[in-house]
């Protein structure tokens, strides 16, 4: 009697939930209209992310589809950059309607110089040209594209063409001849450029340096690169040699990945990671338990955490797993 009078509640209860979950599944949502918020940050989005609203809601959907100003700075970066084609570009651009004001191409290596021309062409009001690590672009191409943008009046105002291959001093006198033609001279004037702010080519940054050009001729090696300053108050090297500026490329100064200074051979660390560090930044990071070396905050998301360790980096945390395998075989 009390058995079956259990399996009966159990029975019961079984119903009872069979019909809750039936009651949810048919409760319908009202759709309600996206926050206003999101139709203003369309226009800062870069081009992964804006074709990933489109998709939320047909209101999202309209508004990239059909309003111009989400294409009036188009921003590709990872991981789109690897699929985009000429043919993509061309689609992608074309929504701009001629009005374009900013490309930012990062690391698009599928771009050639003729589809990148005839989207210049397309866009002859763009004040703002990143191509960096676009290694299908070649320098005739870059210069080729320079030379449309500042035809009459108009005038590019900025140029990122670090990683393209081949890239001399006589290419960068060109690029710089056009460039100067209709800026204003307060405009051309050099700006500080900082390793430890600037140093990073894979991340594009809104508020980047307004600085006319990335790439300048080294002082000590005369090669087209990016030339940094030493934020030093007072720097060691400029003491030491009075007659020669602390203002050279990477290859020439090696410079802090944390505080973008010079560092001299004596006070030369590393990070786990390969980055360069000064003796003073190397003594502020955390450190690794096992080989005592830091990550720089850029690659500090590659620690490895163990409760029973603390911080293991990715080279120990390798080698330690390595080796209890091969002890269990």
């Amino acid at each position: 009697m009390e058995i079956s009078h259990v399996e009966n509640e159990v029975l019961e209860g079984k119903e009872d939930l069979s019909l809750q979950k039936f009651t949810i599944q048919e409760v319908e949502v009202e759709p309600v209209m996206p926050h206003e918020a999101l139709f203003l940050v369309l226009a800062y989005l870069p081009v992964y992310e804006l074709l990933a609203m489109s998709q939320v809601c047909i209101s999202l959907r309209d508004a990239v589809n059909n309003d111009v100003l989400p294409w009036l700075n188009i921003i590709v970066k990872s991981p789109l950059n690897s699929q985009l084609c000429d043919e993509n570009l061309m689609k992608i651009t074309s929504k701009a309607e001629g009005r374009l004001k900013a490309l930012v191409l990062m690391n698009c290596t599928n771009i050639t110089d003729d589809g990148f021309q005839r989207v210049i062409n397309g866009n002859p009001y763009i004040s703002k040209l990143y191509v960096p690590d676009c290694t299908g672009i070649t320098p005739e191409g870059v210069t080729r594209a320079v030379k449309t943008l500042c035809q009459a009046s108009h005038c590019l105002r900025n140029l990122r063409i670090r990683g393209i291959y081949n890239l001399n001093k006589d290419h960068l006198e060109t690029l710089c001849f056009f460039l100067q033609k209709n800026l204003a001279i307060a405009d051309q004037q050099r700006q500080p450029v900082f390793y430890h702010i600037h140093g990073n080519s894979t991340e594009f940054r809104q508020e980047e340096s307004q600085q006319m050009i990335d790439l300048e001729i080294c002082p000590n090696c005369k090669e087209a690169r990016n030339v940094y300053d030493c934020p030093r108050g007072s720097c060691k090297r400029k003491e030491d040699r009075p007659l020669t500026e602390c203002r050279a490329c990477i290859f020439c100064i090696p410079r802090c990945e944390e505080c973008g200074e010079c560092v001299e051979p004596e006070e030369l660390e590393y990070a786990v990671c390969g980055e360069i560090l000064c003796t003073k930044c190397w003594l502020q990071l955390p450190k690794c338990n096992f080989c005592n070396k830091p990550y720089c905050n850029r690659h500090a998301n590659q620690w490895c955490r163990s409760s029973a360790s603390g911080l293991v980096c990715e080279v120990c945390h390798a080698k330690f797993t390595l080796n209890f395998y091969n002890d269990v075989i």
